[in-house]
């Protein structure tokens, strides 16, 4: 234990966060700068050293958290790095983004606040990239084996990485102009900004692996080509299909899927465009979906001078403590408050959106919702509670209904579906079509970022005992492993 009174003695301190009206001014990363290490060795020590870390079972990655802790509280950051590495790719990621289901199983969380896990990982992180600490590990020899990686979200890069380790030649394929997947396009620049996916980039090249721009497979190449000329194959396509919301009005001009709008924001921080063909700017903004994408649809909004940010979210307001059906160590459904909504805008919840309005030329003004109850299961409207709110630009950030089928990926290959529409897949991550595997979203569904990265950690695995007969990389998680909930 790295301090024995330190969970007595230290309190929960976290990352200190830009004032509001400084931050809505810039695409800068919400946080302070540098604002963690003079805490950080003091919170890790916090860390129980638990004789069962149910930390590790919060966690699909398996992430060695009381170790570096330890180190952290001791200072020691090359091997609180090199413990971090372990388990993770990439740890300044997911001590961004992920929402922390470590720490909601964290023991001390039982009767006092959890440990700061994510601002420990990201300190250690953040300190080895300015120590050096993070450099290239090219594999000692490679195997002569090939192999296509179809997506470069988290999943993808995290399987690359992996195969390109044990000395395979990797080429990763991404439709998009830029390599990260979502964590390029769809992640906010205030919540992480991109120079953390570049170095990261550079870092893997220096591997091996080689990295394909817009490159669509099923479109640009046919898949069933792409499987005669490698030996392998990862699918981590994700789950890009948006769930729609069909209801009258829906044509309007200004109803967009969040995909489609948050995009084209990091495009004007990249440089592409000078301002962005979509935007809030003296707009009355409406964001339809109370989760992560629907923050971020905020905060996007708030930076580039709405006039006014509603979110609508079906489901009741959540609690803000943990409700007894969801004990610890599950991860709770609690209220959360983000960094966006600390920003302004409203939040409603429990209501249903029955239609939108539109004026003369087809643009949308106005939407008209509905508050809404669970009955027996089942959700009912409440007769007179209807009403209209003025919207000039929705966003619909409902969360994805699976992976692409109209580009013909799934078709060109023969995939299998599941009974979701998710590629089906063994327990080794394959698909029913020799050689191919499937990792992250196209097979599990819309997860969370460190699910993602396990999943590519463990196909990649699965590809290596398939091309080598035998594998050493290691697989934090089987494919019907699912979240640490109620």
């Amino acid at each position: 234990m790295a301090d024995p009174k330190g969970f007595l003695t230290t309190g929960r301190e976290v990352a200190q966060t830009r004032p509001v009206g400084e931050r809505v001014k810039d695409w800068n990363e919400v946080y302070v700068p540098g604002s963690l290490l003079p805490i950080i060795s003091k919170q890790a020590g916090r860390c129980m050293d638990c004789g069962i870390p149910f930390c590790h079972n919060g966690c699909p990655l398996g992430n060695l958290i009381p170790e570096w802790n330890d180190y952290a509280y001791r200072e020691d950051w090359s091997a609180a790095s090199e413990r971090l590495h372990a388990t993770n790719n990439f740890p300044e990621f997911t001590g961004r983004l992920c929402p922390a289901p470590c720490e909601s199983a964290c023991v001390l969380g039982i009767n006092q606040p959890a440990v700061t896990i994510k601002n420990v990982e990201v300190s250690i992180i953040d300190k080895a990239w300015e120590t050096g600490d993070v450099t290239p590990q090219p594999p000692e020899r490679l195997s002569g084996k090939t192999v296509a990686v179809i997506g470069s979200g988290p999943a993808g890069l995290a399987a690359a990485q992996q195969l390109t380790r044990a000395g395979h030649t990797v080429a990763v394929y991404e439709r998009a102009d830029r390599i990260g997947g979502l964590l390029r396009y769809g992640i906010p620049e205030f919540k992480m900004e991109k120079v953390h996916i570049n170095r990261r980039i550079e870092q893997m090249r220096a591997e091996g692996t080689k990295f394909r721009t817009e490159v669509e497979i099923g479109r640009d190449i046919d898949a069933a080509k792409l499987r005669r000329r490698y030996d392998a194959v990862v699918i981590a396509a994700g789950a890009t299909v948006s769930r729609d919301l069909p209801v009258p009005g829906r044509e309007l001009n200004g109803i967009h899927f969040a995909m489609e709008y948050l995009p084209l924001s990091n495009k004007v921080v990249e440089g592409d465009f000078v301002a962005p063909p979509i935007t809030a700017e003296g707009k009355h903004v409406v964001v339809i979906g109370g989760g992560d994408t629907g923050a971020d649809c905020v905060g996007t909004a708030h930076r580039q001078g709405a006039a006014s940010v509603t979110q609508l979210e079906i489901m009741p307001r959540p609690g803000e403590e943990r409700n007894t059906n969801q004990p610890w160590p599950t991860f709770p459904m609690l209220y959360k408050v983000t960094s966006a909504h600390e920003e302004g805008g409203e939040r409603v919840y429990s209501v249903s959106t029955t239609h939108f309005e539109g004026d003369e030329d087809g643009n949308v003004q106005a939407l008209h919702l509905v508050e809404v109850e669970f009955k027996d299961g089942k959700l009912e409207q409440k007769a007179g509670t209807e009403r209209r709110i003025p919207a000039q630009l929705v966003t619909l950030a409902m969360g994805f209904t699976g992976t692409d089928q109209e580009n013909g990926l799934v078709q060109q290959f023969g995939l299998a579906l599941d009974d979701r529409g998710n590629v089906a897949r063994d327990a080794d991550f394959a698909t029913n079509v020799d050689g191919v595997f499937v990792a992250g979203d196209a097979g599990r569904g819309q997860s969370l970022i460190v699910w993602a990265i396990a999943e590519g950690r463990s196909a990649a695995r699965g590809v290596d005992r398939y091309l080598t007969g035998a594998s050493a990389l290691p697989a934090p998680i089987r494919p019907t492993d699912r979240a640490l909930t109620v």
